[in-house]
């Protein structure tokens, strides 16, 4: 690659991006460069100040600079439904979609024994420490329809069995705007079971 090791090391870690291969980091590169004070300073600075002042909220694991985070602290939320989320991603979708208005709690991951993902690995304890301490009447299974999703939600609700929380998922099937032929089995059977 032309250019010196500064260079070479900001398209290997522009890389490491979700989305981004070798020569998608190199364009993203070479526009940073070339919009050095418009762009990149500005981006070096947000990125800095990210990595001081961005911590996981010690209540229910979303990212914020202040703890407990401002969703954990907004006291129009339902404080009596709790979402579990596998990871902040779909936390913030969730938020973006505007349509649940309780509280969350973030594992942290997926069961998986392909990756080696345990129990312990999650913050599974502290959920059931949070349903039986905080007087939550249900908690919402918002995982994954993979195979990982959902054993990790069997998993969590056999662990809520013993407080008597009313356990819910989200449905699963077609989608809003989905056409028939296009979708796949599986999304098709899950659909006509779940259907009302």
């Amino acid at each position: 690659m032309a250019g010196g090791p500064e260079i070479e090391r900001l398209v290997l870690l522009l890389a490491k991006l979700p989305g981004l291969g070798p020569r998608s980091a190199r364009r993203a590169a070479l526009f940073l460069l070339k919009r050095r004070a418009l762009v990149l300073e500005p981006l070096a600075a947000a990125l800095a100040d990210a990595a001081a002042k961005v911590r996981p909220c010690s209540r229910c694991g979303n990212l914020d600079t202040i703890d407990p985070c401002q969703l954990c602290r907004d006291e129009r939320r339902d404080g009596s439904i709790l979402c579990v989320v596998a990871d902040v991603a779909d936390l913030w979708a969730m938020e973006r979609s505007g349509a649940f208005r309780g509280r969350y709690h973030v594992l942290g991951g997926l069961l998986s024994a392909l990756d080696g993902v345990r129990p312990d690995d999650l913050a599974i304890g502290r959920l059931v420490e949070r349903v039986a301490g905080e007087g939550i009447e249900e908690v919402v299974l918002a995982l994954n329809a993979t195979v990982d999703g959902q054993t990790t939600a069997h998993y969590v609700a056999e662990r809520l069995e013993a407080t008597g929380v009313r356990v819910s998922r989200l449905a699963h099937g077609v989608p809003v705007g989905g056409e028939l032929d296009y979708l796949d089995e599986g999304t098709l059977a899950a659909a006509l079971r779940a259907r009302r």
